[in-house]
């Protein structure tokens, strides 16, 4: 079943955030734009490269709004332990949740039963904690940050513009679609 269109489920956990363990909640997520960026496990191979590409890219997600949450099974005394020892991790500003449970990564459907890790999915809930994108990937293939903050704006904007949509490759200030009977069969 599909989680798209569905809204967040709650949930209550602590994250490694700028030096400290705080906690976060559904509630948290409410009111604005919000990234889940899932992973595997610390201390990896591909997981390093996604989240440092996510940190690179993270002021122009907040600039858009846009809160991002990275989650493993991994504890958050393992993400501070991370992000102290890898220069990629080390650069990470937005909050790391621990998710040793897996309630949160079951929440998203998003747990490898039998294994206790996470795929590799990529959530995007909008202000009202309901699920607007899903992207998952198989663990051995990482995700582009850049490709991630095209279809947030893209998110955005049918969210601010009913009535239109994004087509393939869409970049802000590109012209977007009405669809009407009198599209059909001409694009």
């Amino acid at each position: 079943m599909s989680v798209i269109n569905s809204e967040i489920k709650p949930f209550s956990a602590t994250a490694f955030h700028n030096g400290a363990f705080v906690p976060v909640t559904d509630a948290d997520v409410r009111g604005k734009w919000a990234i889940f960026f899932f992973y595997p496990a610390d201390f990896t191979f591909v997981c390093p490269t996604e989240l440092g590409d996510l940190a690179d890219f993270y002021p122009e997600f907040k600039k858009l709004g846009v809160e991002v949450y990275s989650v493993s099974t991994d504890t958050h005394f393992v993400h501070k332990a991370w992000h102290a020892t890898s220069d990629a991790i080390g650069k990470i500003t937005y909050p790391m949740i621990g998710d040793p449970n897996g309630d949160i990564t079951r929440n998203f459907d998003n747990m490898r039963e039998g294994v206790g890790l996470a795929d590799r999915g990529t959530f995007v809930i909008d202000p009202e904690g309901i699920i607007q994108l899903v992207e998952i990937t198989s663990e051995g293939v990482g995700r582009n940050a850049a490709e991630l903050l095209r279809k947030v704006k893209a998110a955005q904007y049918v969210a601010a513009h009913p009535g239109e949509v994004c087509p393939a490759k869409w970049t802000e200030g590109e012209a977007t679609l009405a669809p009407s009977i009198d599209l059909v069969g001409k694009i």
